[in-house]
């Protein structure tokens, strides 16, 4: 066990859950630098996502903050996508490959600045076009989650921004419940498939450090710009991005 990576899992996830997300990239970039086995870094990037965000999904619900008209269209068809995604037989070397893509072009979206919609004025819904778009945007972030090993946050979170979707509460809130069913999906599938020996104890010992780095997060009012956090993330997450590819590529 690398007991530096218990920090860094702890500092990630304080800083992820104090800006609305669960950590899934950043954890993933932390674990491949170590060269440890793809699946097991895909198994605990997924759980230690669900421990981050079950908490602030808690707290928007009972806020009230989750659209669930427009959400569950995202999350209906992101759920089955993101378990068919962590069954799909890759190679490791495959697996790098797509993880150092993913990385980059997640960096991309997070050091996009949006301009967030006025809370006071509800999003107007356009039907059915809306319906389709966010079916298929949930199912295709959904599909790459399962298959990477994330909740899929860092991705739609951005998007659903640069189409003004929602106001930043409510787009937060419901990046958090696709973070969550995704991750457990993702779960669901990975344990279906396991082919190599977990090393559990450092899986629960990461977990109990976004535990706590999640929960200090979560409650703390945080005086610093999020978008600054956002892209000293993104910086992260590319620089991650670039040396997974440049090593397996």
């Amino acid at each position: 066990m690398h007991w530096e990576i218990f920090l860094f899992f702890l500092i990630i996830a304080f800083v992820y859950s104090s800006v609305g997300f669960g950590g899934g990239s950043s954890y993933l970039a932390v674990l491949a630098m170590y060269s440890l086995p793809y699946q097991e870094i895909r198994l605990t990037a997924l759980i230690c996502n669900v421990i981050v965000v079950i908490g602030g999904v808690y707290i928007y619900i009972k806020n009230k903050q989750v659209d669930w008209k427009k959400v569950l269209p995202i999350t209906l068809v992101s759920v089955p996508m993101a378990y068919l995604g962590a069954v799909l037989k890759i190679s490791q070397e495959t697996f790098f490959l797509i993880l150092g893509i993913t990385l980059v072009i997640a960096a991309l979206l997070l050091w996009v600045k949006t301009e967030n919609r006025n809370e006071e004025h509800p999003v107007q819904d356009s039907g059915t076009s809306s319906l389709v778009r966010n079916s298929l945007l949930g199912g295709g972030i959904g599909f790459l989650s399962g298959l990477v090993g994330i909740g899929g946050g860092i991705f739609l979170s951005p998007l659903l921004n640069l189409l003004k979707w929602d106001t930043a509460r409510k787009i937060a809130a419901t990046s958090s419940v696709f973070i969550l069913v995704n991750s457990i999906s993702g779960i669901v599938g990975q344990l279906s498939k396991l082919s190599v020996d977990m090393d559990y104890f450092r899986i629960l010992t990461l977990g109990l450090a976004v535990f706590i780095g999640g929960q200090i997060g979560s409650r703390m009012s945080l005086k610093w710009n999020p978008l600054i956090i956002k892209r000293m993330t993104a910086v992260l997450v590319l620089v991650a991005g670039i040396n997974v590819l440049i090593k397996y590529w």
